[in-house]
């Protein structure tokens, strides 16, 4: 199952319930938004498995949830 949005997900990070974390970084500049990760109260110990990057600037990075 994936969740997005910072919010959802932020529940669910609170909870140790996500086991892979998936991020696509666009090369943009944006001026505003919700932090994604500022709703954690501990350190995540995280296990990088992938790095993508695409023709157009778009990198993915995917980690593993070690327990």
């Amino acid at each position: 199952m994936d969740v997005a949005g910072a919010t959802v997900a932020g529940v669910a990070m609170r909870d140790g319930l996500i086991d892979e974390y998936a991020v696509v970084t666009h090369p943009v500049l944006l001026g505003g938004g919700r932090p994604f990760f500022a709703a954690l109260d501990n350190w995540v110990n995280l296990t990088l498995v992938e790095t993508r990057t695409f023709p157009d600037g778009v990198v993915l990075t995917r980690y593993e949830t070690r327990r």
